[in-house]
């Protein structure tokens, strides 16, 4: 128990003489946790709408369509049919607000409320005659309010009230727009199309729907009602997930490219706890415990941030009923705890005990494990000797950079191709249909996602380069020194170290790009999307000088500030 309280003593104080390198630790891992919380919130609110407009609505179980009332009138005799309402006339109108006009749907409804399918108004007042009533996500778009006056098939009409029903998916995820009208108003009214009668069911097992729907041609289940009612929620919900898993890996490598720098900077510290008598079992612990106080902290971090951010994008789109405050579940902390937990143990376990079995007089004698001498071609300019003797000779470090570089270039060229496919999307998003500069509510959201999780995954790189190249000038302040001794100008040295990031970080750039590819290719084949992720090839052969540029201006700071070191102190107090 003494042991153990002395680790964390040790820790503690630890973490109170580097305040920046705990605080960027805190945002490396506090950026994977808010993401996943607001996943895992937005995965848990997905239904919670749908579920409470279906069950304001009197929703149906299926919805069937058809021209021939004889034949609906059979299908409610069907097997399986545990109650149906008389059939709706539905047809396409031309429907003009003030300058727009647009196609809309018209529904002909009674006035009395229908015991199926039963449209819930939000602002206004059920159907009268000489009256309609807009579905709230169509009339939003549409910028209508109950008392306001429109046209539909050339006459006019008084906007009675604003509902919103689980009969049929909001707009524009089922476009054109949906109206309501009396049935007598609706047998008045010049039709685009051909008129067709809609009829929802009551099903003796609604779980079974999607059986009975495959049975009976022109029925719609529930289920796909739901699945198009809240597809904005469930894109952001992949998003998310995908996006938090990117993130752990970025925040992984970050840890354990800041444990290794602290072993650096703090081998001779290390050697003198042991020369104080404590056990390797000490040292390791107190290097391991001060990251788990930050991967703690950064996980309530991150769940208080997700959760306050979670109303931006747990809400429904209009046309459903939001479900209320989104508390994070014991299963949400215990999940986004396990992760920050996790990413930290694993990514420090390794340099910790490495730290724990180096000997004491090893510690006090050099700040760093001897490295590994690998054959490097000589005759090569001193730039490009330095920058491939010290990637070679840190061949961890190099690797973790390299990986970081290929995560953050696969999610961004991962980004650009969903990112193309949302503007393709909004552009088949026009025509009669549509109401002319209305934004789509599915596409705004899942950019917003996709430009947050960006900057994110932007960060923890930018962080990642930094730290690789601290750690980096901090292994070689001896090399460098002597290579200075021997005529090397620090601005040899400097690019010596940035080129030593430079040409790993370049190869993983360009295996990033087919590997981003790969990844969202991956995820349109789970979510059965029709997208084609093209990416055009100047954006592609934009992302490689792109990122090589900027590893190269983040790693130049701190590199340089290690080249301009003082050559006779830095020898003799390493």
């Amino acid at each position: 128990m003494g042991r153990l309280l002395l680790a964390f003593r040790l820790a503690w104080r630890d973490l109170r003489r580097h305040r920046a390198q705990a605080f960027w630790l805190l945002v490396a891992i506090a950026a994977t946790t808010t993401t996943l919380t607001l996943g895992l919130l937005v995965r848990n609110a997905a239904d919670a709408p749908w579920d409470r407009t279906r069950a304001a609505t009197a929703g149906p179980d299926a919805v069937a369509t058809a021209s021939d009332a004889r034949a609906l009138a059979a299908l409610a005799k069907a097997d399986g049919v545990a109650d149906a309402v008389r059939p709706f006339p539905t047809f396409a109108v031309r429907l003009g607000v003030r300058d727009v006009q647009v196609n809309a749907v018209v529904q002909g409804r009674d006035t009395a409320p229908s015991r199926i399918d039963r449209p819930y108004v939000t602002s206004g007042s059920w159907l009268r005659r000489g009256s309609v009533v807009v579905e709230r996500a169509f009339a939003e778009a549409l910028r209508v309010r109950p008392g306001d006056q429109v046209t539909a098939g050339g006459r006019r009409f008084t906007v009675a009230g604003i509902a919103v029903t689980t009969g049929r998916a909001p707009y524009p995820s089922s476009a054109p727009g949906l109206i309501w009208t009396t049935r007598a108003d609706a047998a008045r009214l010049p039709a685009l199309a051909q008129r067709r009668l809609t009829m929802p069911l009551r099903l003796e097992d609604p779980s079974a729907a999607p059986a009975f729907a495959a049975r009976h041609p022109g029925v719609t289940p529930w289920q796909a009602l739901s699945e198009y009612a809240t597809a904005e929620l469930r894109l952001a919900d992949n998003a998310l997930i995908t996006g938090s898993w990117a993130l752990a890996i970025l925040a992984g490598l970050c840890v354990a490219l800041l444990v290794g720098g602290r072993l650096a900077e703090q081998s001779r510290r290390v050697g003198l706890l042991k020369a104080a008598g404590a056990t390797p079992a000490v040292v390791a612990l107190a290097l391991l415990a001060e990251h788990l106080f930050i991967a703690v902290a950064a996980a309530v971090v991150g769940l208080l941030a997700g959760w306050a951010a979670s109303p931006l994008l747990t809400g429904p789109n209009a046309g459903l009923l939001a479900s209320g405050d989104t508390a994070p579940t014991f299963g949400v902390v215990a999940a986004v705890l396990l992760l920050a937990l996790g990413v930290t143990a694993t990514a420090t376990a390794f340099p910790a005990l490495r730290g724990a079995r180096v000997t004491t007089a090893q510690a006090l004698r050099d700040p760093v494990r001897p490295p590994r001498r690998l054959g490097v071609p000589s005759g090569l300019p001193v730039t490009l000797l330095l920058g491939l003797r010290i990637a070679a000779r840190r061949v961890r470090r190099t690797v973790l950079a390299a990986l970081s570089t290929a995560v953050t270039v696969a999610m961004i060229v991962a980004a650009l191709a969903m990112n193309r496919d949302v503007a393709r999307m909004d552009n088949r998003a026009t025509g009669p249909d549509f109401v002319p500069g209305a934004g789509n509510p599915v596409t705004e959201r899942v950019s917003q996602i996709v430009l947050v999780l960006a900057v994110a995954m932007l960060l923890l790189a930018a962080v990642n380069a930094v730290l690789t190249a601290w750690a980096t000038s901090l292994d070689t302040l001896r090399t460098s020194a002597l290579a200075r001794a021997l005529g090397a100008t620090p601005r040899q040295i400097t690019s010596g170290l940035v080129a030593a990031h430079m040409l790993p970080a370049a190869a993983a750039a360009a295996g990033g790009i087919p590997l981003g590819l790969a990844v969202y290719a991956a995820a349109r084949a789970v979510g059965h999307s029709s997208a084609s992720g093209h990416v055009p090839i100047l954006w592609l052969a934009a992302v490689l000088p792109t990122a090589l540029a900027a590893i190269a201006a983040l790693t130049a700071i701190p590199v340089r500030q290690a080249a301009t070191r003082p050559i006779a102190p830095t020898l003799t107090t390493t």
